[in-house]
């Protein structure tokens, strides 16, 4: 004769899964790489330094028609409110300098 017996099982119950973030250190393209051939604002310790950056490594940054900003004016403006042209081709700024950087139209 065959009978319906209750056994033991032991049975997994998910209650809740939780995604956890880990802190990864990757290499990534991006900072100073990302501008090359645009037109550059480099706040530097003494002076802000405006031009096309064309060179990039890890000492120094070249900008190809080179500016000193030496008073901004109101950042909405669309020119410097004194920006004078170094007497050169191209200048370098060395990158231990550089305290802010950014992409600029002006």
């Amino acid at each position: 004769m065959k009978k319906q017996v209750q056994v033991p099982v032991k049975v997994e119950r998910v209650v809740e899964q939780v995604t956890e973030m880990r802190t990864e250190v990757v290499e990534e393209e991006g900072g100073l790489l990302t501008l090359l051939g645009k037109n550059v604002c480099l706040m530097c310790m003494n002076y802000f330094y405006y031009g096309k950056l064309v060179g990039v490594n890890h000492t120094c940054v070249e900008l190809k028609d080179p500016s000193v900003v030496y008073e901004t004016g109101e950042w909405g403006n669309k020119t410097w409110k004194d920006a004078q042209k170094l007497p050169t081709k191209s200048s370098f700024v060395n990158v231990n300098a550089i305290e802010s950087f950014f992409e600029t139209d002006k």
